[in-house]
């Protein structure tokens, strides 16, 4: 993550499992989202910009409308 990306509060989807095995998303300042898994909460972060974000959710609705 880069020094001017500021990352908002994690959460994770109401769809998660009871035993933890979940990613949780923030929203980050530049538009783009952060994804960290919920076990390790210190550990790495991955960072994508606005429009890496939308090809990819535009990616998986795609592939759920076949």
């Amino acid at each position: 993550m880069n020094a001017e990306t500021v990352v908002t509060e994690f959460r994770k989807s109401s769809h998660s499992n009871q035993q933890g095995d979940c990613l949780e998303m923030a929203d980050t300042s530049t538009g783009g989202r952060a994804i960290r898994d919920s076990k390790y909460p210190a550990g790495p972060v991955l960072t994508f910009d606005g429009a890496a974000w939308r090809r990819f959710v535009d990616e998986i609705k795609g592939a759920y409308a076949r």
